[in-house]
C-alpha cells in the first residue's frame, strides 16, 4: 500500500483507507473489526474512517476501544469522523456552531482520544450560513479537536465558497473532499474536483469503490441473503439492483469481470486501482466485512495502463466531458 498527500496538504494518507467499520453492533462483528483493523495496519494502511451517525455512535466506541487494545502510536495513523447527524434533538443534527463543537466533543469522548486528524462535514448544511461553519471548524482546529476538516457530499460551489470565506476571515479552508466514486458515478470525480484540486487543492477521498459490492457481480443472480442489499435499510440498494439500470450495469460488470480475468486480477481489484488512477483522488475508502475481502482489495493492480483504462472506458461509455473540451 503505497501513500499519498491529502489533497495539496503536508498530511499523508495510504491510498487506502479502512471506512464503515462496524455498522453492525454485536460481539462478533467487533472481533471482526478488530481482526480487519489489525491487517490493515500491518499492511501499511494508515486511514480509519467512521462517523457519529454510524450504528449510533457505536462504531466510535468500538474503533476507540480496539485502539486502546492494540497499543499502537497515535502519531502512526490518521482517524476521520463525520459530523452532522448526532442525535434525535433539534440542536443534535447539521452544522450550527453548537453542533459541531458539541457533536466533536461526543466523537472524541466515543474514540477515547484527543484529538482525530480531519473532522468532516458529513453533508452541506442549508440551515447554517457559510461563515459559521468555517469559523467552527477552525475554532475545534485551533483548539486541537481536529489537525484538518473536510466535507463530504458538498458540490463544488459549495466547497468553493467555503475556501472562499476562509480566505477572506483568515480561516482555514478544507482540504478535503469525500465523495461517492465508482464505474457508474463518474461526474463529480473527474471532473468538478480535479478542478478545485489545482486551484485550492482539495483532495479527495472516495468510497464507495464497488457500488455498494455491485461491481464483485454478487447480485448477477439475485439478492445473496447474506448480502448488504438483503438487509434492513437497505431497500434502496435491493429496488437498485433490481432495476432496468441495475440490469444494464450488471451486464457491464459481467464485461469488466472478463476483463479482470485476462489481466489476472479480480473484479473488486480492478475497480479500486482504477478509481486510484483518477487524478486528485488520495485515497479510496474500503467498506469490507471480512478478511478475505480486505486483503483481495489490499493486493489491488499495481499499475493501470492507458490501455486498460481505455478499455473499462469503452466498456462503460459513460466517460464525462470535462469543460476544456465541451470549450473546444
Amino acid at each position: 500500500v503505497f501513500h499519498r498527500n491529502l489533497g495539496k496538504s503536508g498530511l499523508r494518507v495510504s491510498c487506502l483507507g479502512l471506512g464503515e467499520l462496524v455498522l453492525k453492533a454485536g460481539g462478533i462483528f467487533i472481533s471482526m473489526a478488530e481482526n480487519l483493523m489489525t491487517i490493515a495496519y500491518e499492511n501499511g494502511v494508515n486511514l480509519f474512517d467512521t462517523a457519529e451517525v454510524y450504528a449510533s455512535g457505536r462504531a466510535e466506541i468500538t474503533l476507540g476501544n480496539i485502539i486502546k487494545k492494540k497499543g499502537w502510536r497515535r502519531s502512526s495513523f490518521v482517524i476521520t469522523t463525520k459530523i452532522y447527524w448526532g442525535g434525535q434533538a433539534e440542536t443534535e443534527r447539521g452544522l450550527s456552531r453548537k453542533h459541531i463543537i458539541e457533536g466533536l466533543r461526543g466523537s472524541l469522548s466515543r474514540l477515547q482520544l484527543d484529538y482525530v486528524d480531519i473532522v468532516f462535514a458529513n453533508r452541506n448544511d442549508v440551515n447554517s450560513p457559510m461563515e459559521e461553519i468555517v469559523r467552527a471548524m477552525t475554532f475545534v482546529i485551533n483548539q486541537g479537536m481536529a489537525m484538518y476538516w473536510g466535507t463530504s457530499r458538498w458540490s463544488a460551489m459549495e466547497i468553493m465558497e467555503a475556501y472562499s470565506v476562509a480566505r477572506q476571515f483568515n480561516l482555514i479552508p478544507p482540504v478535503c473532499e469525500q465523495a461517492e466514486y465508482h464505474y457508474f458515478q463518474r461526474d463529480k470525480v473527474e471532473v468538478q474536483l480535479p478542478e478545485l484540486y489545482h486551484k485550492i487543492g482539495v483532495g479527495a477521498m472516495t468510497w464507495s469503490p464497488l457500488a455498494c459490492g455491485l461491481i464483485t457481480g454478487k447480485y448477477s443472480d439475485g439478492v445473496p441473503e447474506c448480502s448488504r442489499a438483503a438487509m434492513k435499510g437497505y431497500q434502496w440498494l435491493k429496488e437498485r439492483v433490481n432495476s432496468e439500470e441495475g440490469r444494464r450495469q450488471l451486464a457491464k460488470i459481467k464485461e469488466l469481470h472478463l476483463l479482470a480475468d485476462r489481466l489476472g486480477c479480480t473484479a473488486a481489484q480492478l475497480a479500486i486501482a482504477w478509481c486510484l488512477r483518477s487524478e486528485g483522488v488520495s485515497s479510496v475508502l474500503l467498506g469490507v466485512s471480512n478478511t478475505d475481502q480486505l486483503l483481495e482489495n489490499l493486493g489491488i493492480l499495481s499499475q493501470m495502463t492507458p490501455q486498460t483504462i481505455t478499455e473499462i472506458d469503452a466498456l462503460l461509455g459513460n466517460k464525462p466531458h470535462s469543460k476544456k473540451e465541451s470549450r473546444a
